[in-house]
């Protein structure tokens, strides 16, 4: 794992360190670090009421969108499965949203990196922006 995978990693289980996952008990974290260097964090939020949840993914890039970044460079969960856990439908939309061609998204587990995906690769033929 090279420095800026091992720090967005332990930044990331840092941070799932703080989900709040009482119903799954299934604690995310993510660290994203944007075009301009700046690195960003979020945790799952889980909510009694399902659908209003916050995925890890979805917490950090809004925490990065409301410092006013727009343009994700890495992106990297972290879970506690067994078996590689990548980004679900609705997060790859919305990494894409803050995605280019050129961002990397790493799905990791407890013990370090299991896959590295380009945009394309994670969401292939994907709708975004400039479709509009």
């Amino acid at each position: 794992m090279d420095a800026e995978v091992r720090r967005l990693f332990e930044a990331a289980r840092a941070v799932q360190a703080n989900a709040h996952a009482p119903y799954s008990n299934y604690h995310v974290g993510c660290a994203l670090v944007t075009d301009s260097g700046t690195m960003y964090a979020g945790a799952n939020i889980e909510n009694a009421a399902y659908p209003q949840g916050l995925c890890a993914e979805a917490t950090a890039l809004a925490v990065m969108a409301s410092a006013g970044e727009r343009v994700v460079s890495v992106i990297l969960t972290v879970c506690d499965s067994e078996f590689l856990a990548t980004s679900c439908g609705g997060c790859r939309q919305k990494i894409r949203e803050f995605a280019t061609p050129d961002t990397v998204i790493h799905a990791c587990g407890p013990q370090g990196l299991w896959a590295t995906y380009s945009m394309d690769g994670l969401l292939p033929d994907s709708f975004g922006p400039e479709h509009l």
